[in-house]
């Protein structure tokens, strides 16, 4: 792509034109092409990151966004390690044997999703979009597939929240046992749902054998 609009842009310029006026616009063509060439790449991969370790998150409860030098979802995790200081172990496949100070043992190791979804490919393969979201989390595995993984999203009324969990597929389902936390306090949201009145601290969902959500204000 790159050199294809080098060429364009250099042909542009060999083509007839009449006096100042015409170099000044081939110019400033090829100003744009090579502008719009080198910030498009970085504009795909910047992508949200959040890795939730066996008992506590390790990285981006909120989910920041990182721009990870390769756009995968090994790339992703490379990224955090480094915004976040934390130690993850490759295998060759390539295979994310550990996080933190867990590596994977019997039924019970790392996964990922990208946009709620368990890709089939290994982390290395899974290509990134700018705005995508990867979670890196602790899973237990079975023929179901992989531990559910709680998304948290705000409702219109205030101060009010909806929990879903997500299966390896990204489909969701009301939370229907989870647990809203905020500021110490914890409030059941029943039927997937519930409300936390004001509050200082970011709210977060837990469920039984579950993987925590995301936090939002």
């Amino acid at each position: 792509m790159f050199r294809r609009l080098i060429t364009l842009a250099t042909a542009s310029l060999a083509m007839p034109l009449r006096g100042r006026g015409g170099l000044a616009v081939a110019a400033a063509c090829t100003a744009v092409a090579l502008v719009a060439v080198l910030a498009t790449p970085a504009l795909a991969e910047r992508v949200h990151v959040r890795v939730e370790g066996r008992t506590t998150t390790i990285f981006g409860a909120a989910e920041p966004t990182l721009n990870p030098s390769d756009p995968t979802a090994l790339g992703a995790l490379e990224a955090a390690s480094i915004a976040g200081e934390f130690y993850y172990h490759v295998n060759p496949g390539p295979f994310v044997n550990q996080i933190g100070r867990f590596p994977g043992i019997g039924f019970s190791g790392w996964a990922y999703k990208v946009n709620g979804v368990a890709p089939p490919v290994s982390a290395d393969q899974a290509r990134l979009q700018r705005g995508d979201s990867v979670l890196w989390y602790w899973a237990t595995f079975s023929e179901q597939g992989s531990t559910p993984t709680l998304l948290l999203k705000a409702r219109r009324a205030p101060n009010c929240y909806s929990v879903f969990a997500q299966d390896d597929l990204g489909r969701a389902t009301p939370a229907v046992d989870a647990t809203l936390r905020v500021d110490g306090r914890r409030v059941m949201a029943r039927g997937g749902r519930g409300c936390v009145g004001r509050h200082r601290s970011l709210v977060r969902a837990t469920a039984p054998n579950a993987v925590r959500s995301n936090t939002l204000r």
